[in-house]
């Protein structure tokens, strides 16, 4: 009579291997690539080699790229991006810190966070604002996590993350502005509608005329009192160069000199006025 010896001495069952971390399909093995790619100087067969690897771990780039779809940016353009922090992982990859997913995962998920930061808003906004509005983007999901719970007031999100209340408004205002809105947008649904544009205001001419009568006195303070007489009734009183000459009893050739005269002086005295604030190199000086 025979007897199974593997179950005669012991009635327990045999011991069970412990559970192994669930890899998804899209993470190959290539452990022994990775350790012959550290050991290669840069040259053709590296570039073979790191070329078959960005192959292999693609799939799972654009796995990762696939989570930020219908964010405003095609997910062509987001595989893409994913695909280059996929290049950036296997380049800083070193073999025995770990498996190579674990380091890949962040590493893509940081490129492509880093893509929507940079790259898709309208408007290049300072890297502190944006900061501020992920952190009050996040107190705010954070604070009205239970049903019921009313909008969070400034002054709640500013206790909840720390920050000041002007620092929460420049979180706030930048979390409306990741797009821009087209100047011919409708703002009225009237008949009578106006568009963005309408609200805006325009450049006042007259700043310049103000501008340059202030630059223009002391030019005019240093002209003889008949040149001066001469040029506020040919350009403040509108009269005629004949009229002129016939009030001073002079020809009206030589009122038309006598303007070309001093009208040339105030100009130079205005120019030689700007001249002498800038140095040689064009900075303004004291």
């Amino acid at each position: 009579m025979l007897t199974d010896i593997s179950t005669s001495q012991s009635g327990a069952p045999a011991e069970q291997a412990p559970p192994t971390r669930r890899r998804h399909d899209d993470a190959p093995d290539t452990i022994a690539l990775f350790t012959r790619l550290a050991a290669l100087e840069d040259g053709p067969e590296r570039d073979i080699l790191r070329d078959e690897l960005v192959t292999a771990w693609l799939p799972m780039a654009h796995r990762i790229a696939g989570r930020f779809r219908d964010r405003g940016e095609s997910i062509e353009d987001l595989k893409q991006v994913a695909a280059l922090g996929l290049v950036k992982a296997i380049d800083r990859f070193e073999p025995d810190r770990g498996a190579f997913e674990s380091y890949a995962v962040p590493t893509i998920t940081g490129e492509v966070k880093r893509h929507f930061r940079d790259r898709m808003w309208a408007l290049r906004v300072p890297r502190r604002v944006q900061e501020l509005r992920n952190k009050v983007r996040v107190a705010r999901r954070e604070l009205t996590q239970t049903p019921g719970t009313p909008e969070p007031s400034v002054a709640d999100i500013a206790a909840h993350t720390g920050l000041t209340e002007e620092e929460v408004g420049a979180g706030m205002e930048a979390l409306e502005s990741f797009s821009t809105l087209s100047l011919d947008a409708e703002l009225s649904a009237d008949d009578d509608g106006y568009n963005l544009a309408d609200t805006l205001g325009a450049s006042d001419a007259s700043f310049d005329t103000v501008v340059d009568r202030e630059a223009a006195k002391e030019g005019l303070r240093r002209l003889p009192e008949r040149e001066r007489a001469i040029l506020y009734m040919r350009f403040f009183e509108d009269m005629t160069q004949s009229r002129i000459a016939d009030r001073l009893g002079i020809s009206q050739m030589h009122v038309s000199r006598l303007i070309t005269r001093s009208c040339a002086r105030v100009r130079d005295d205005v120019l030689g006025q700007r001249g002498s604030r800038r140095d040689a190199g064009g900075r303004s000086v004291a």
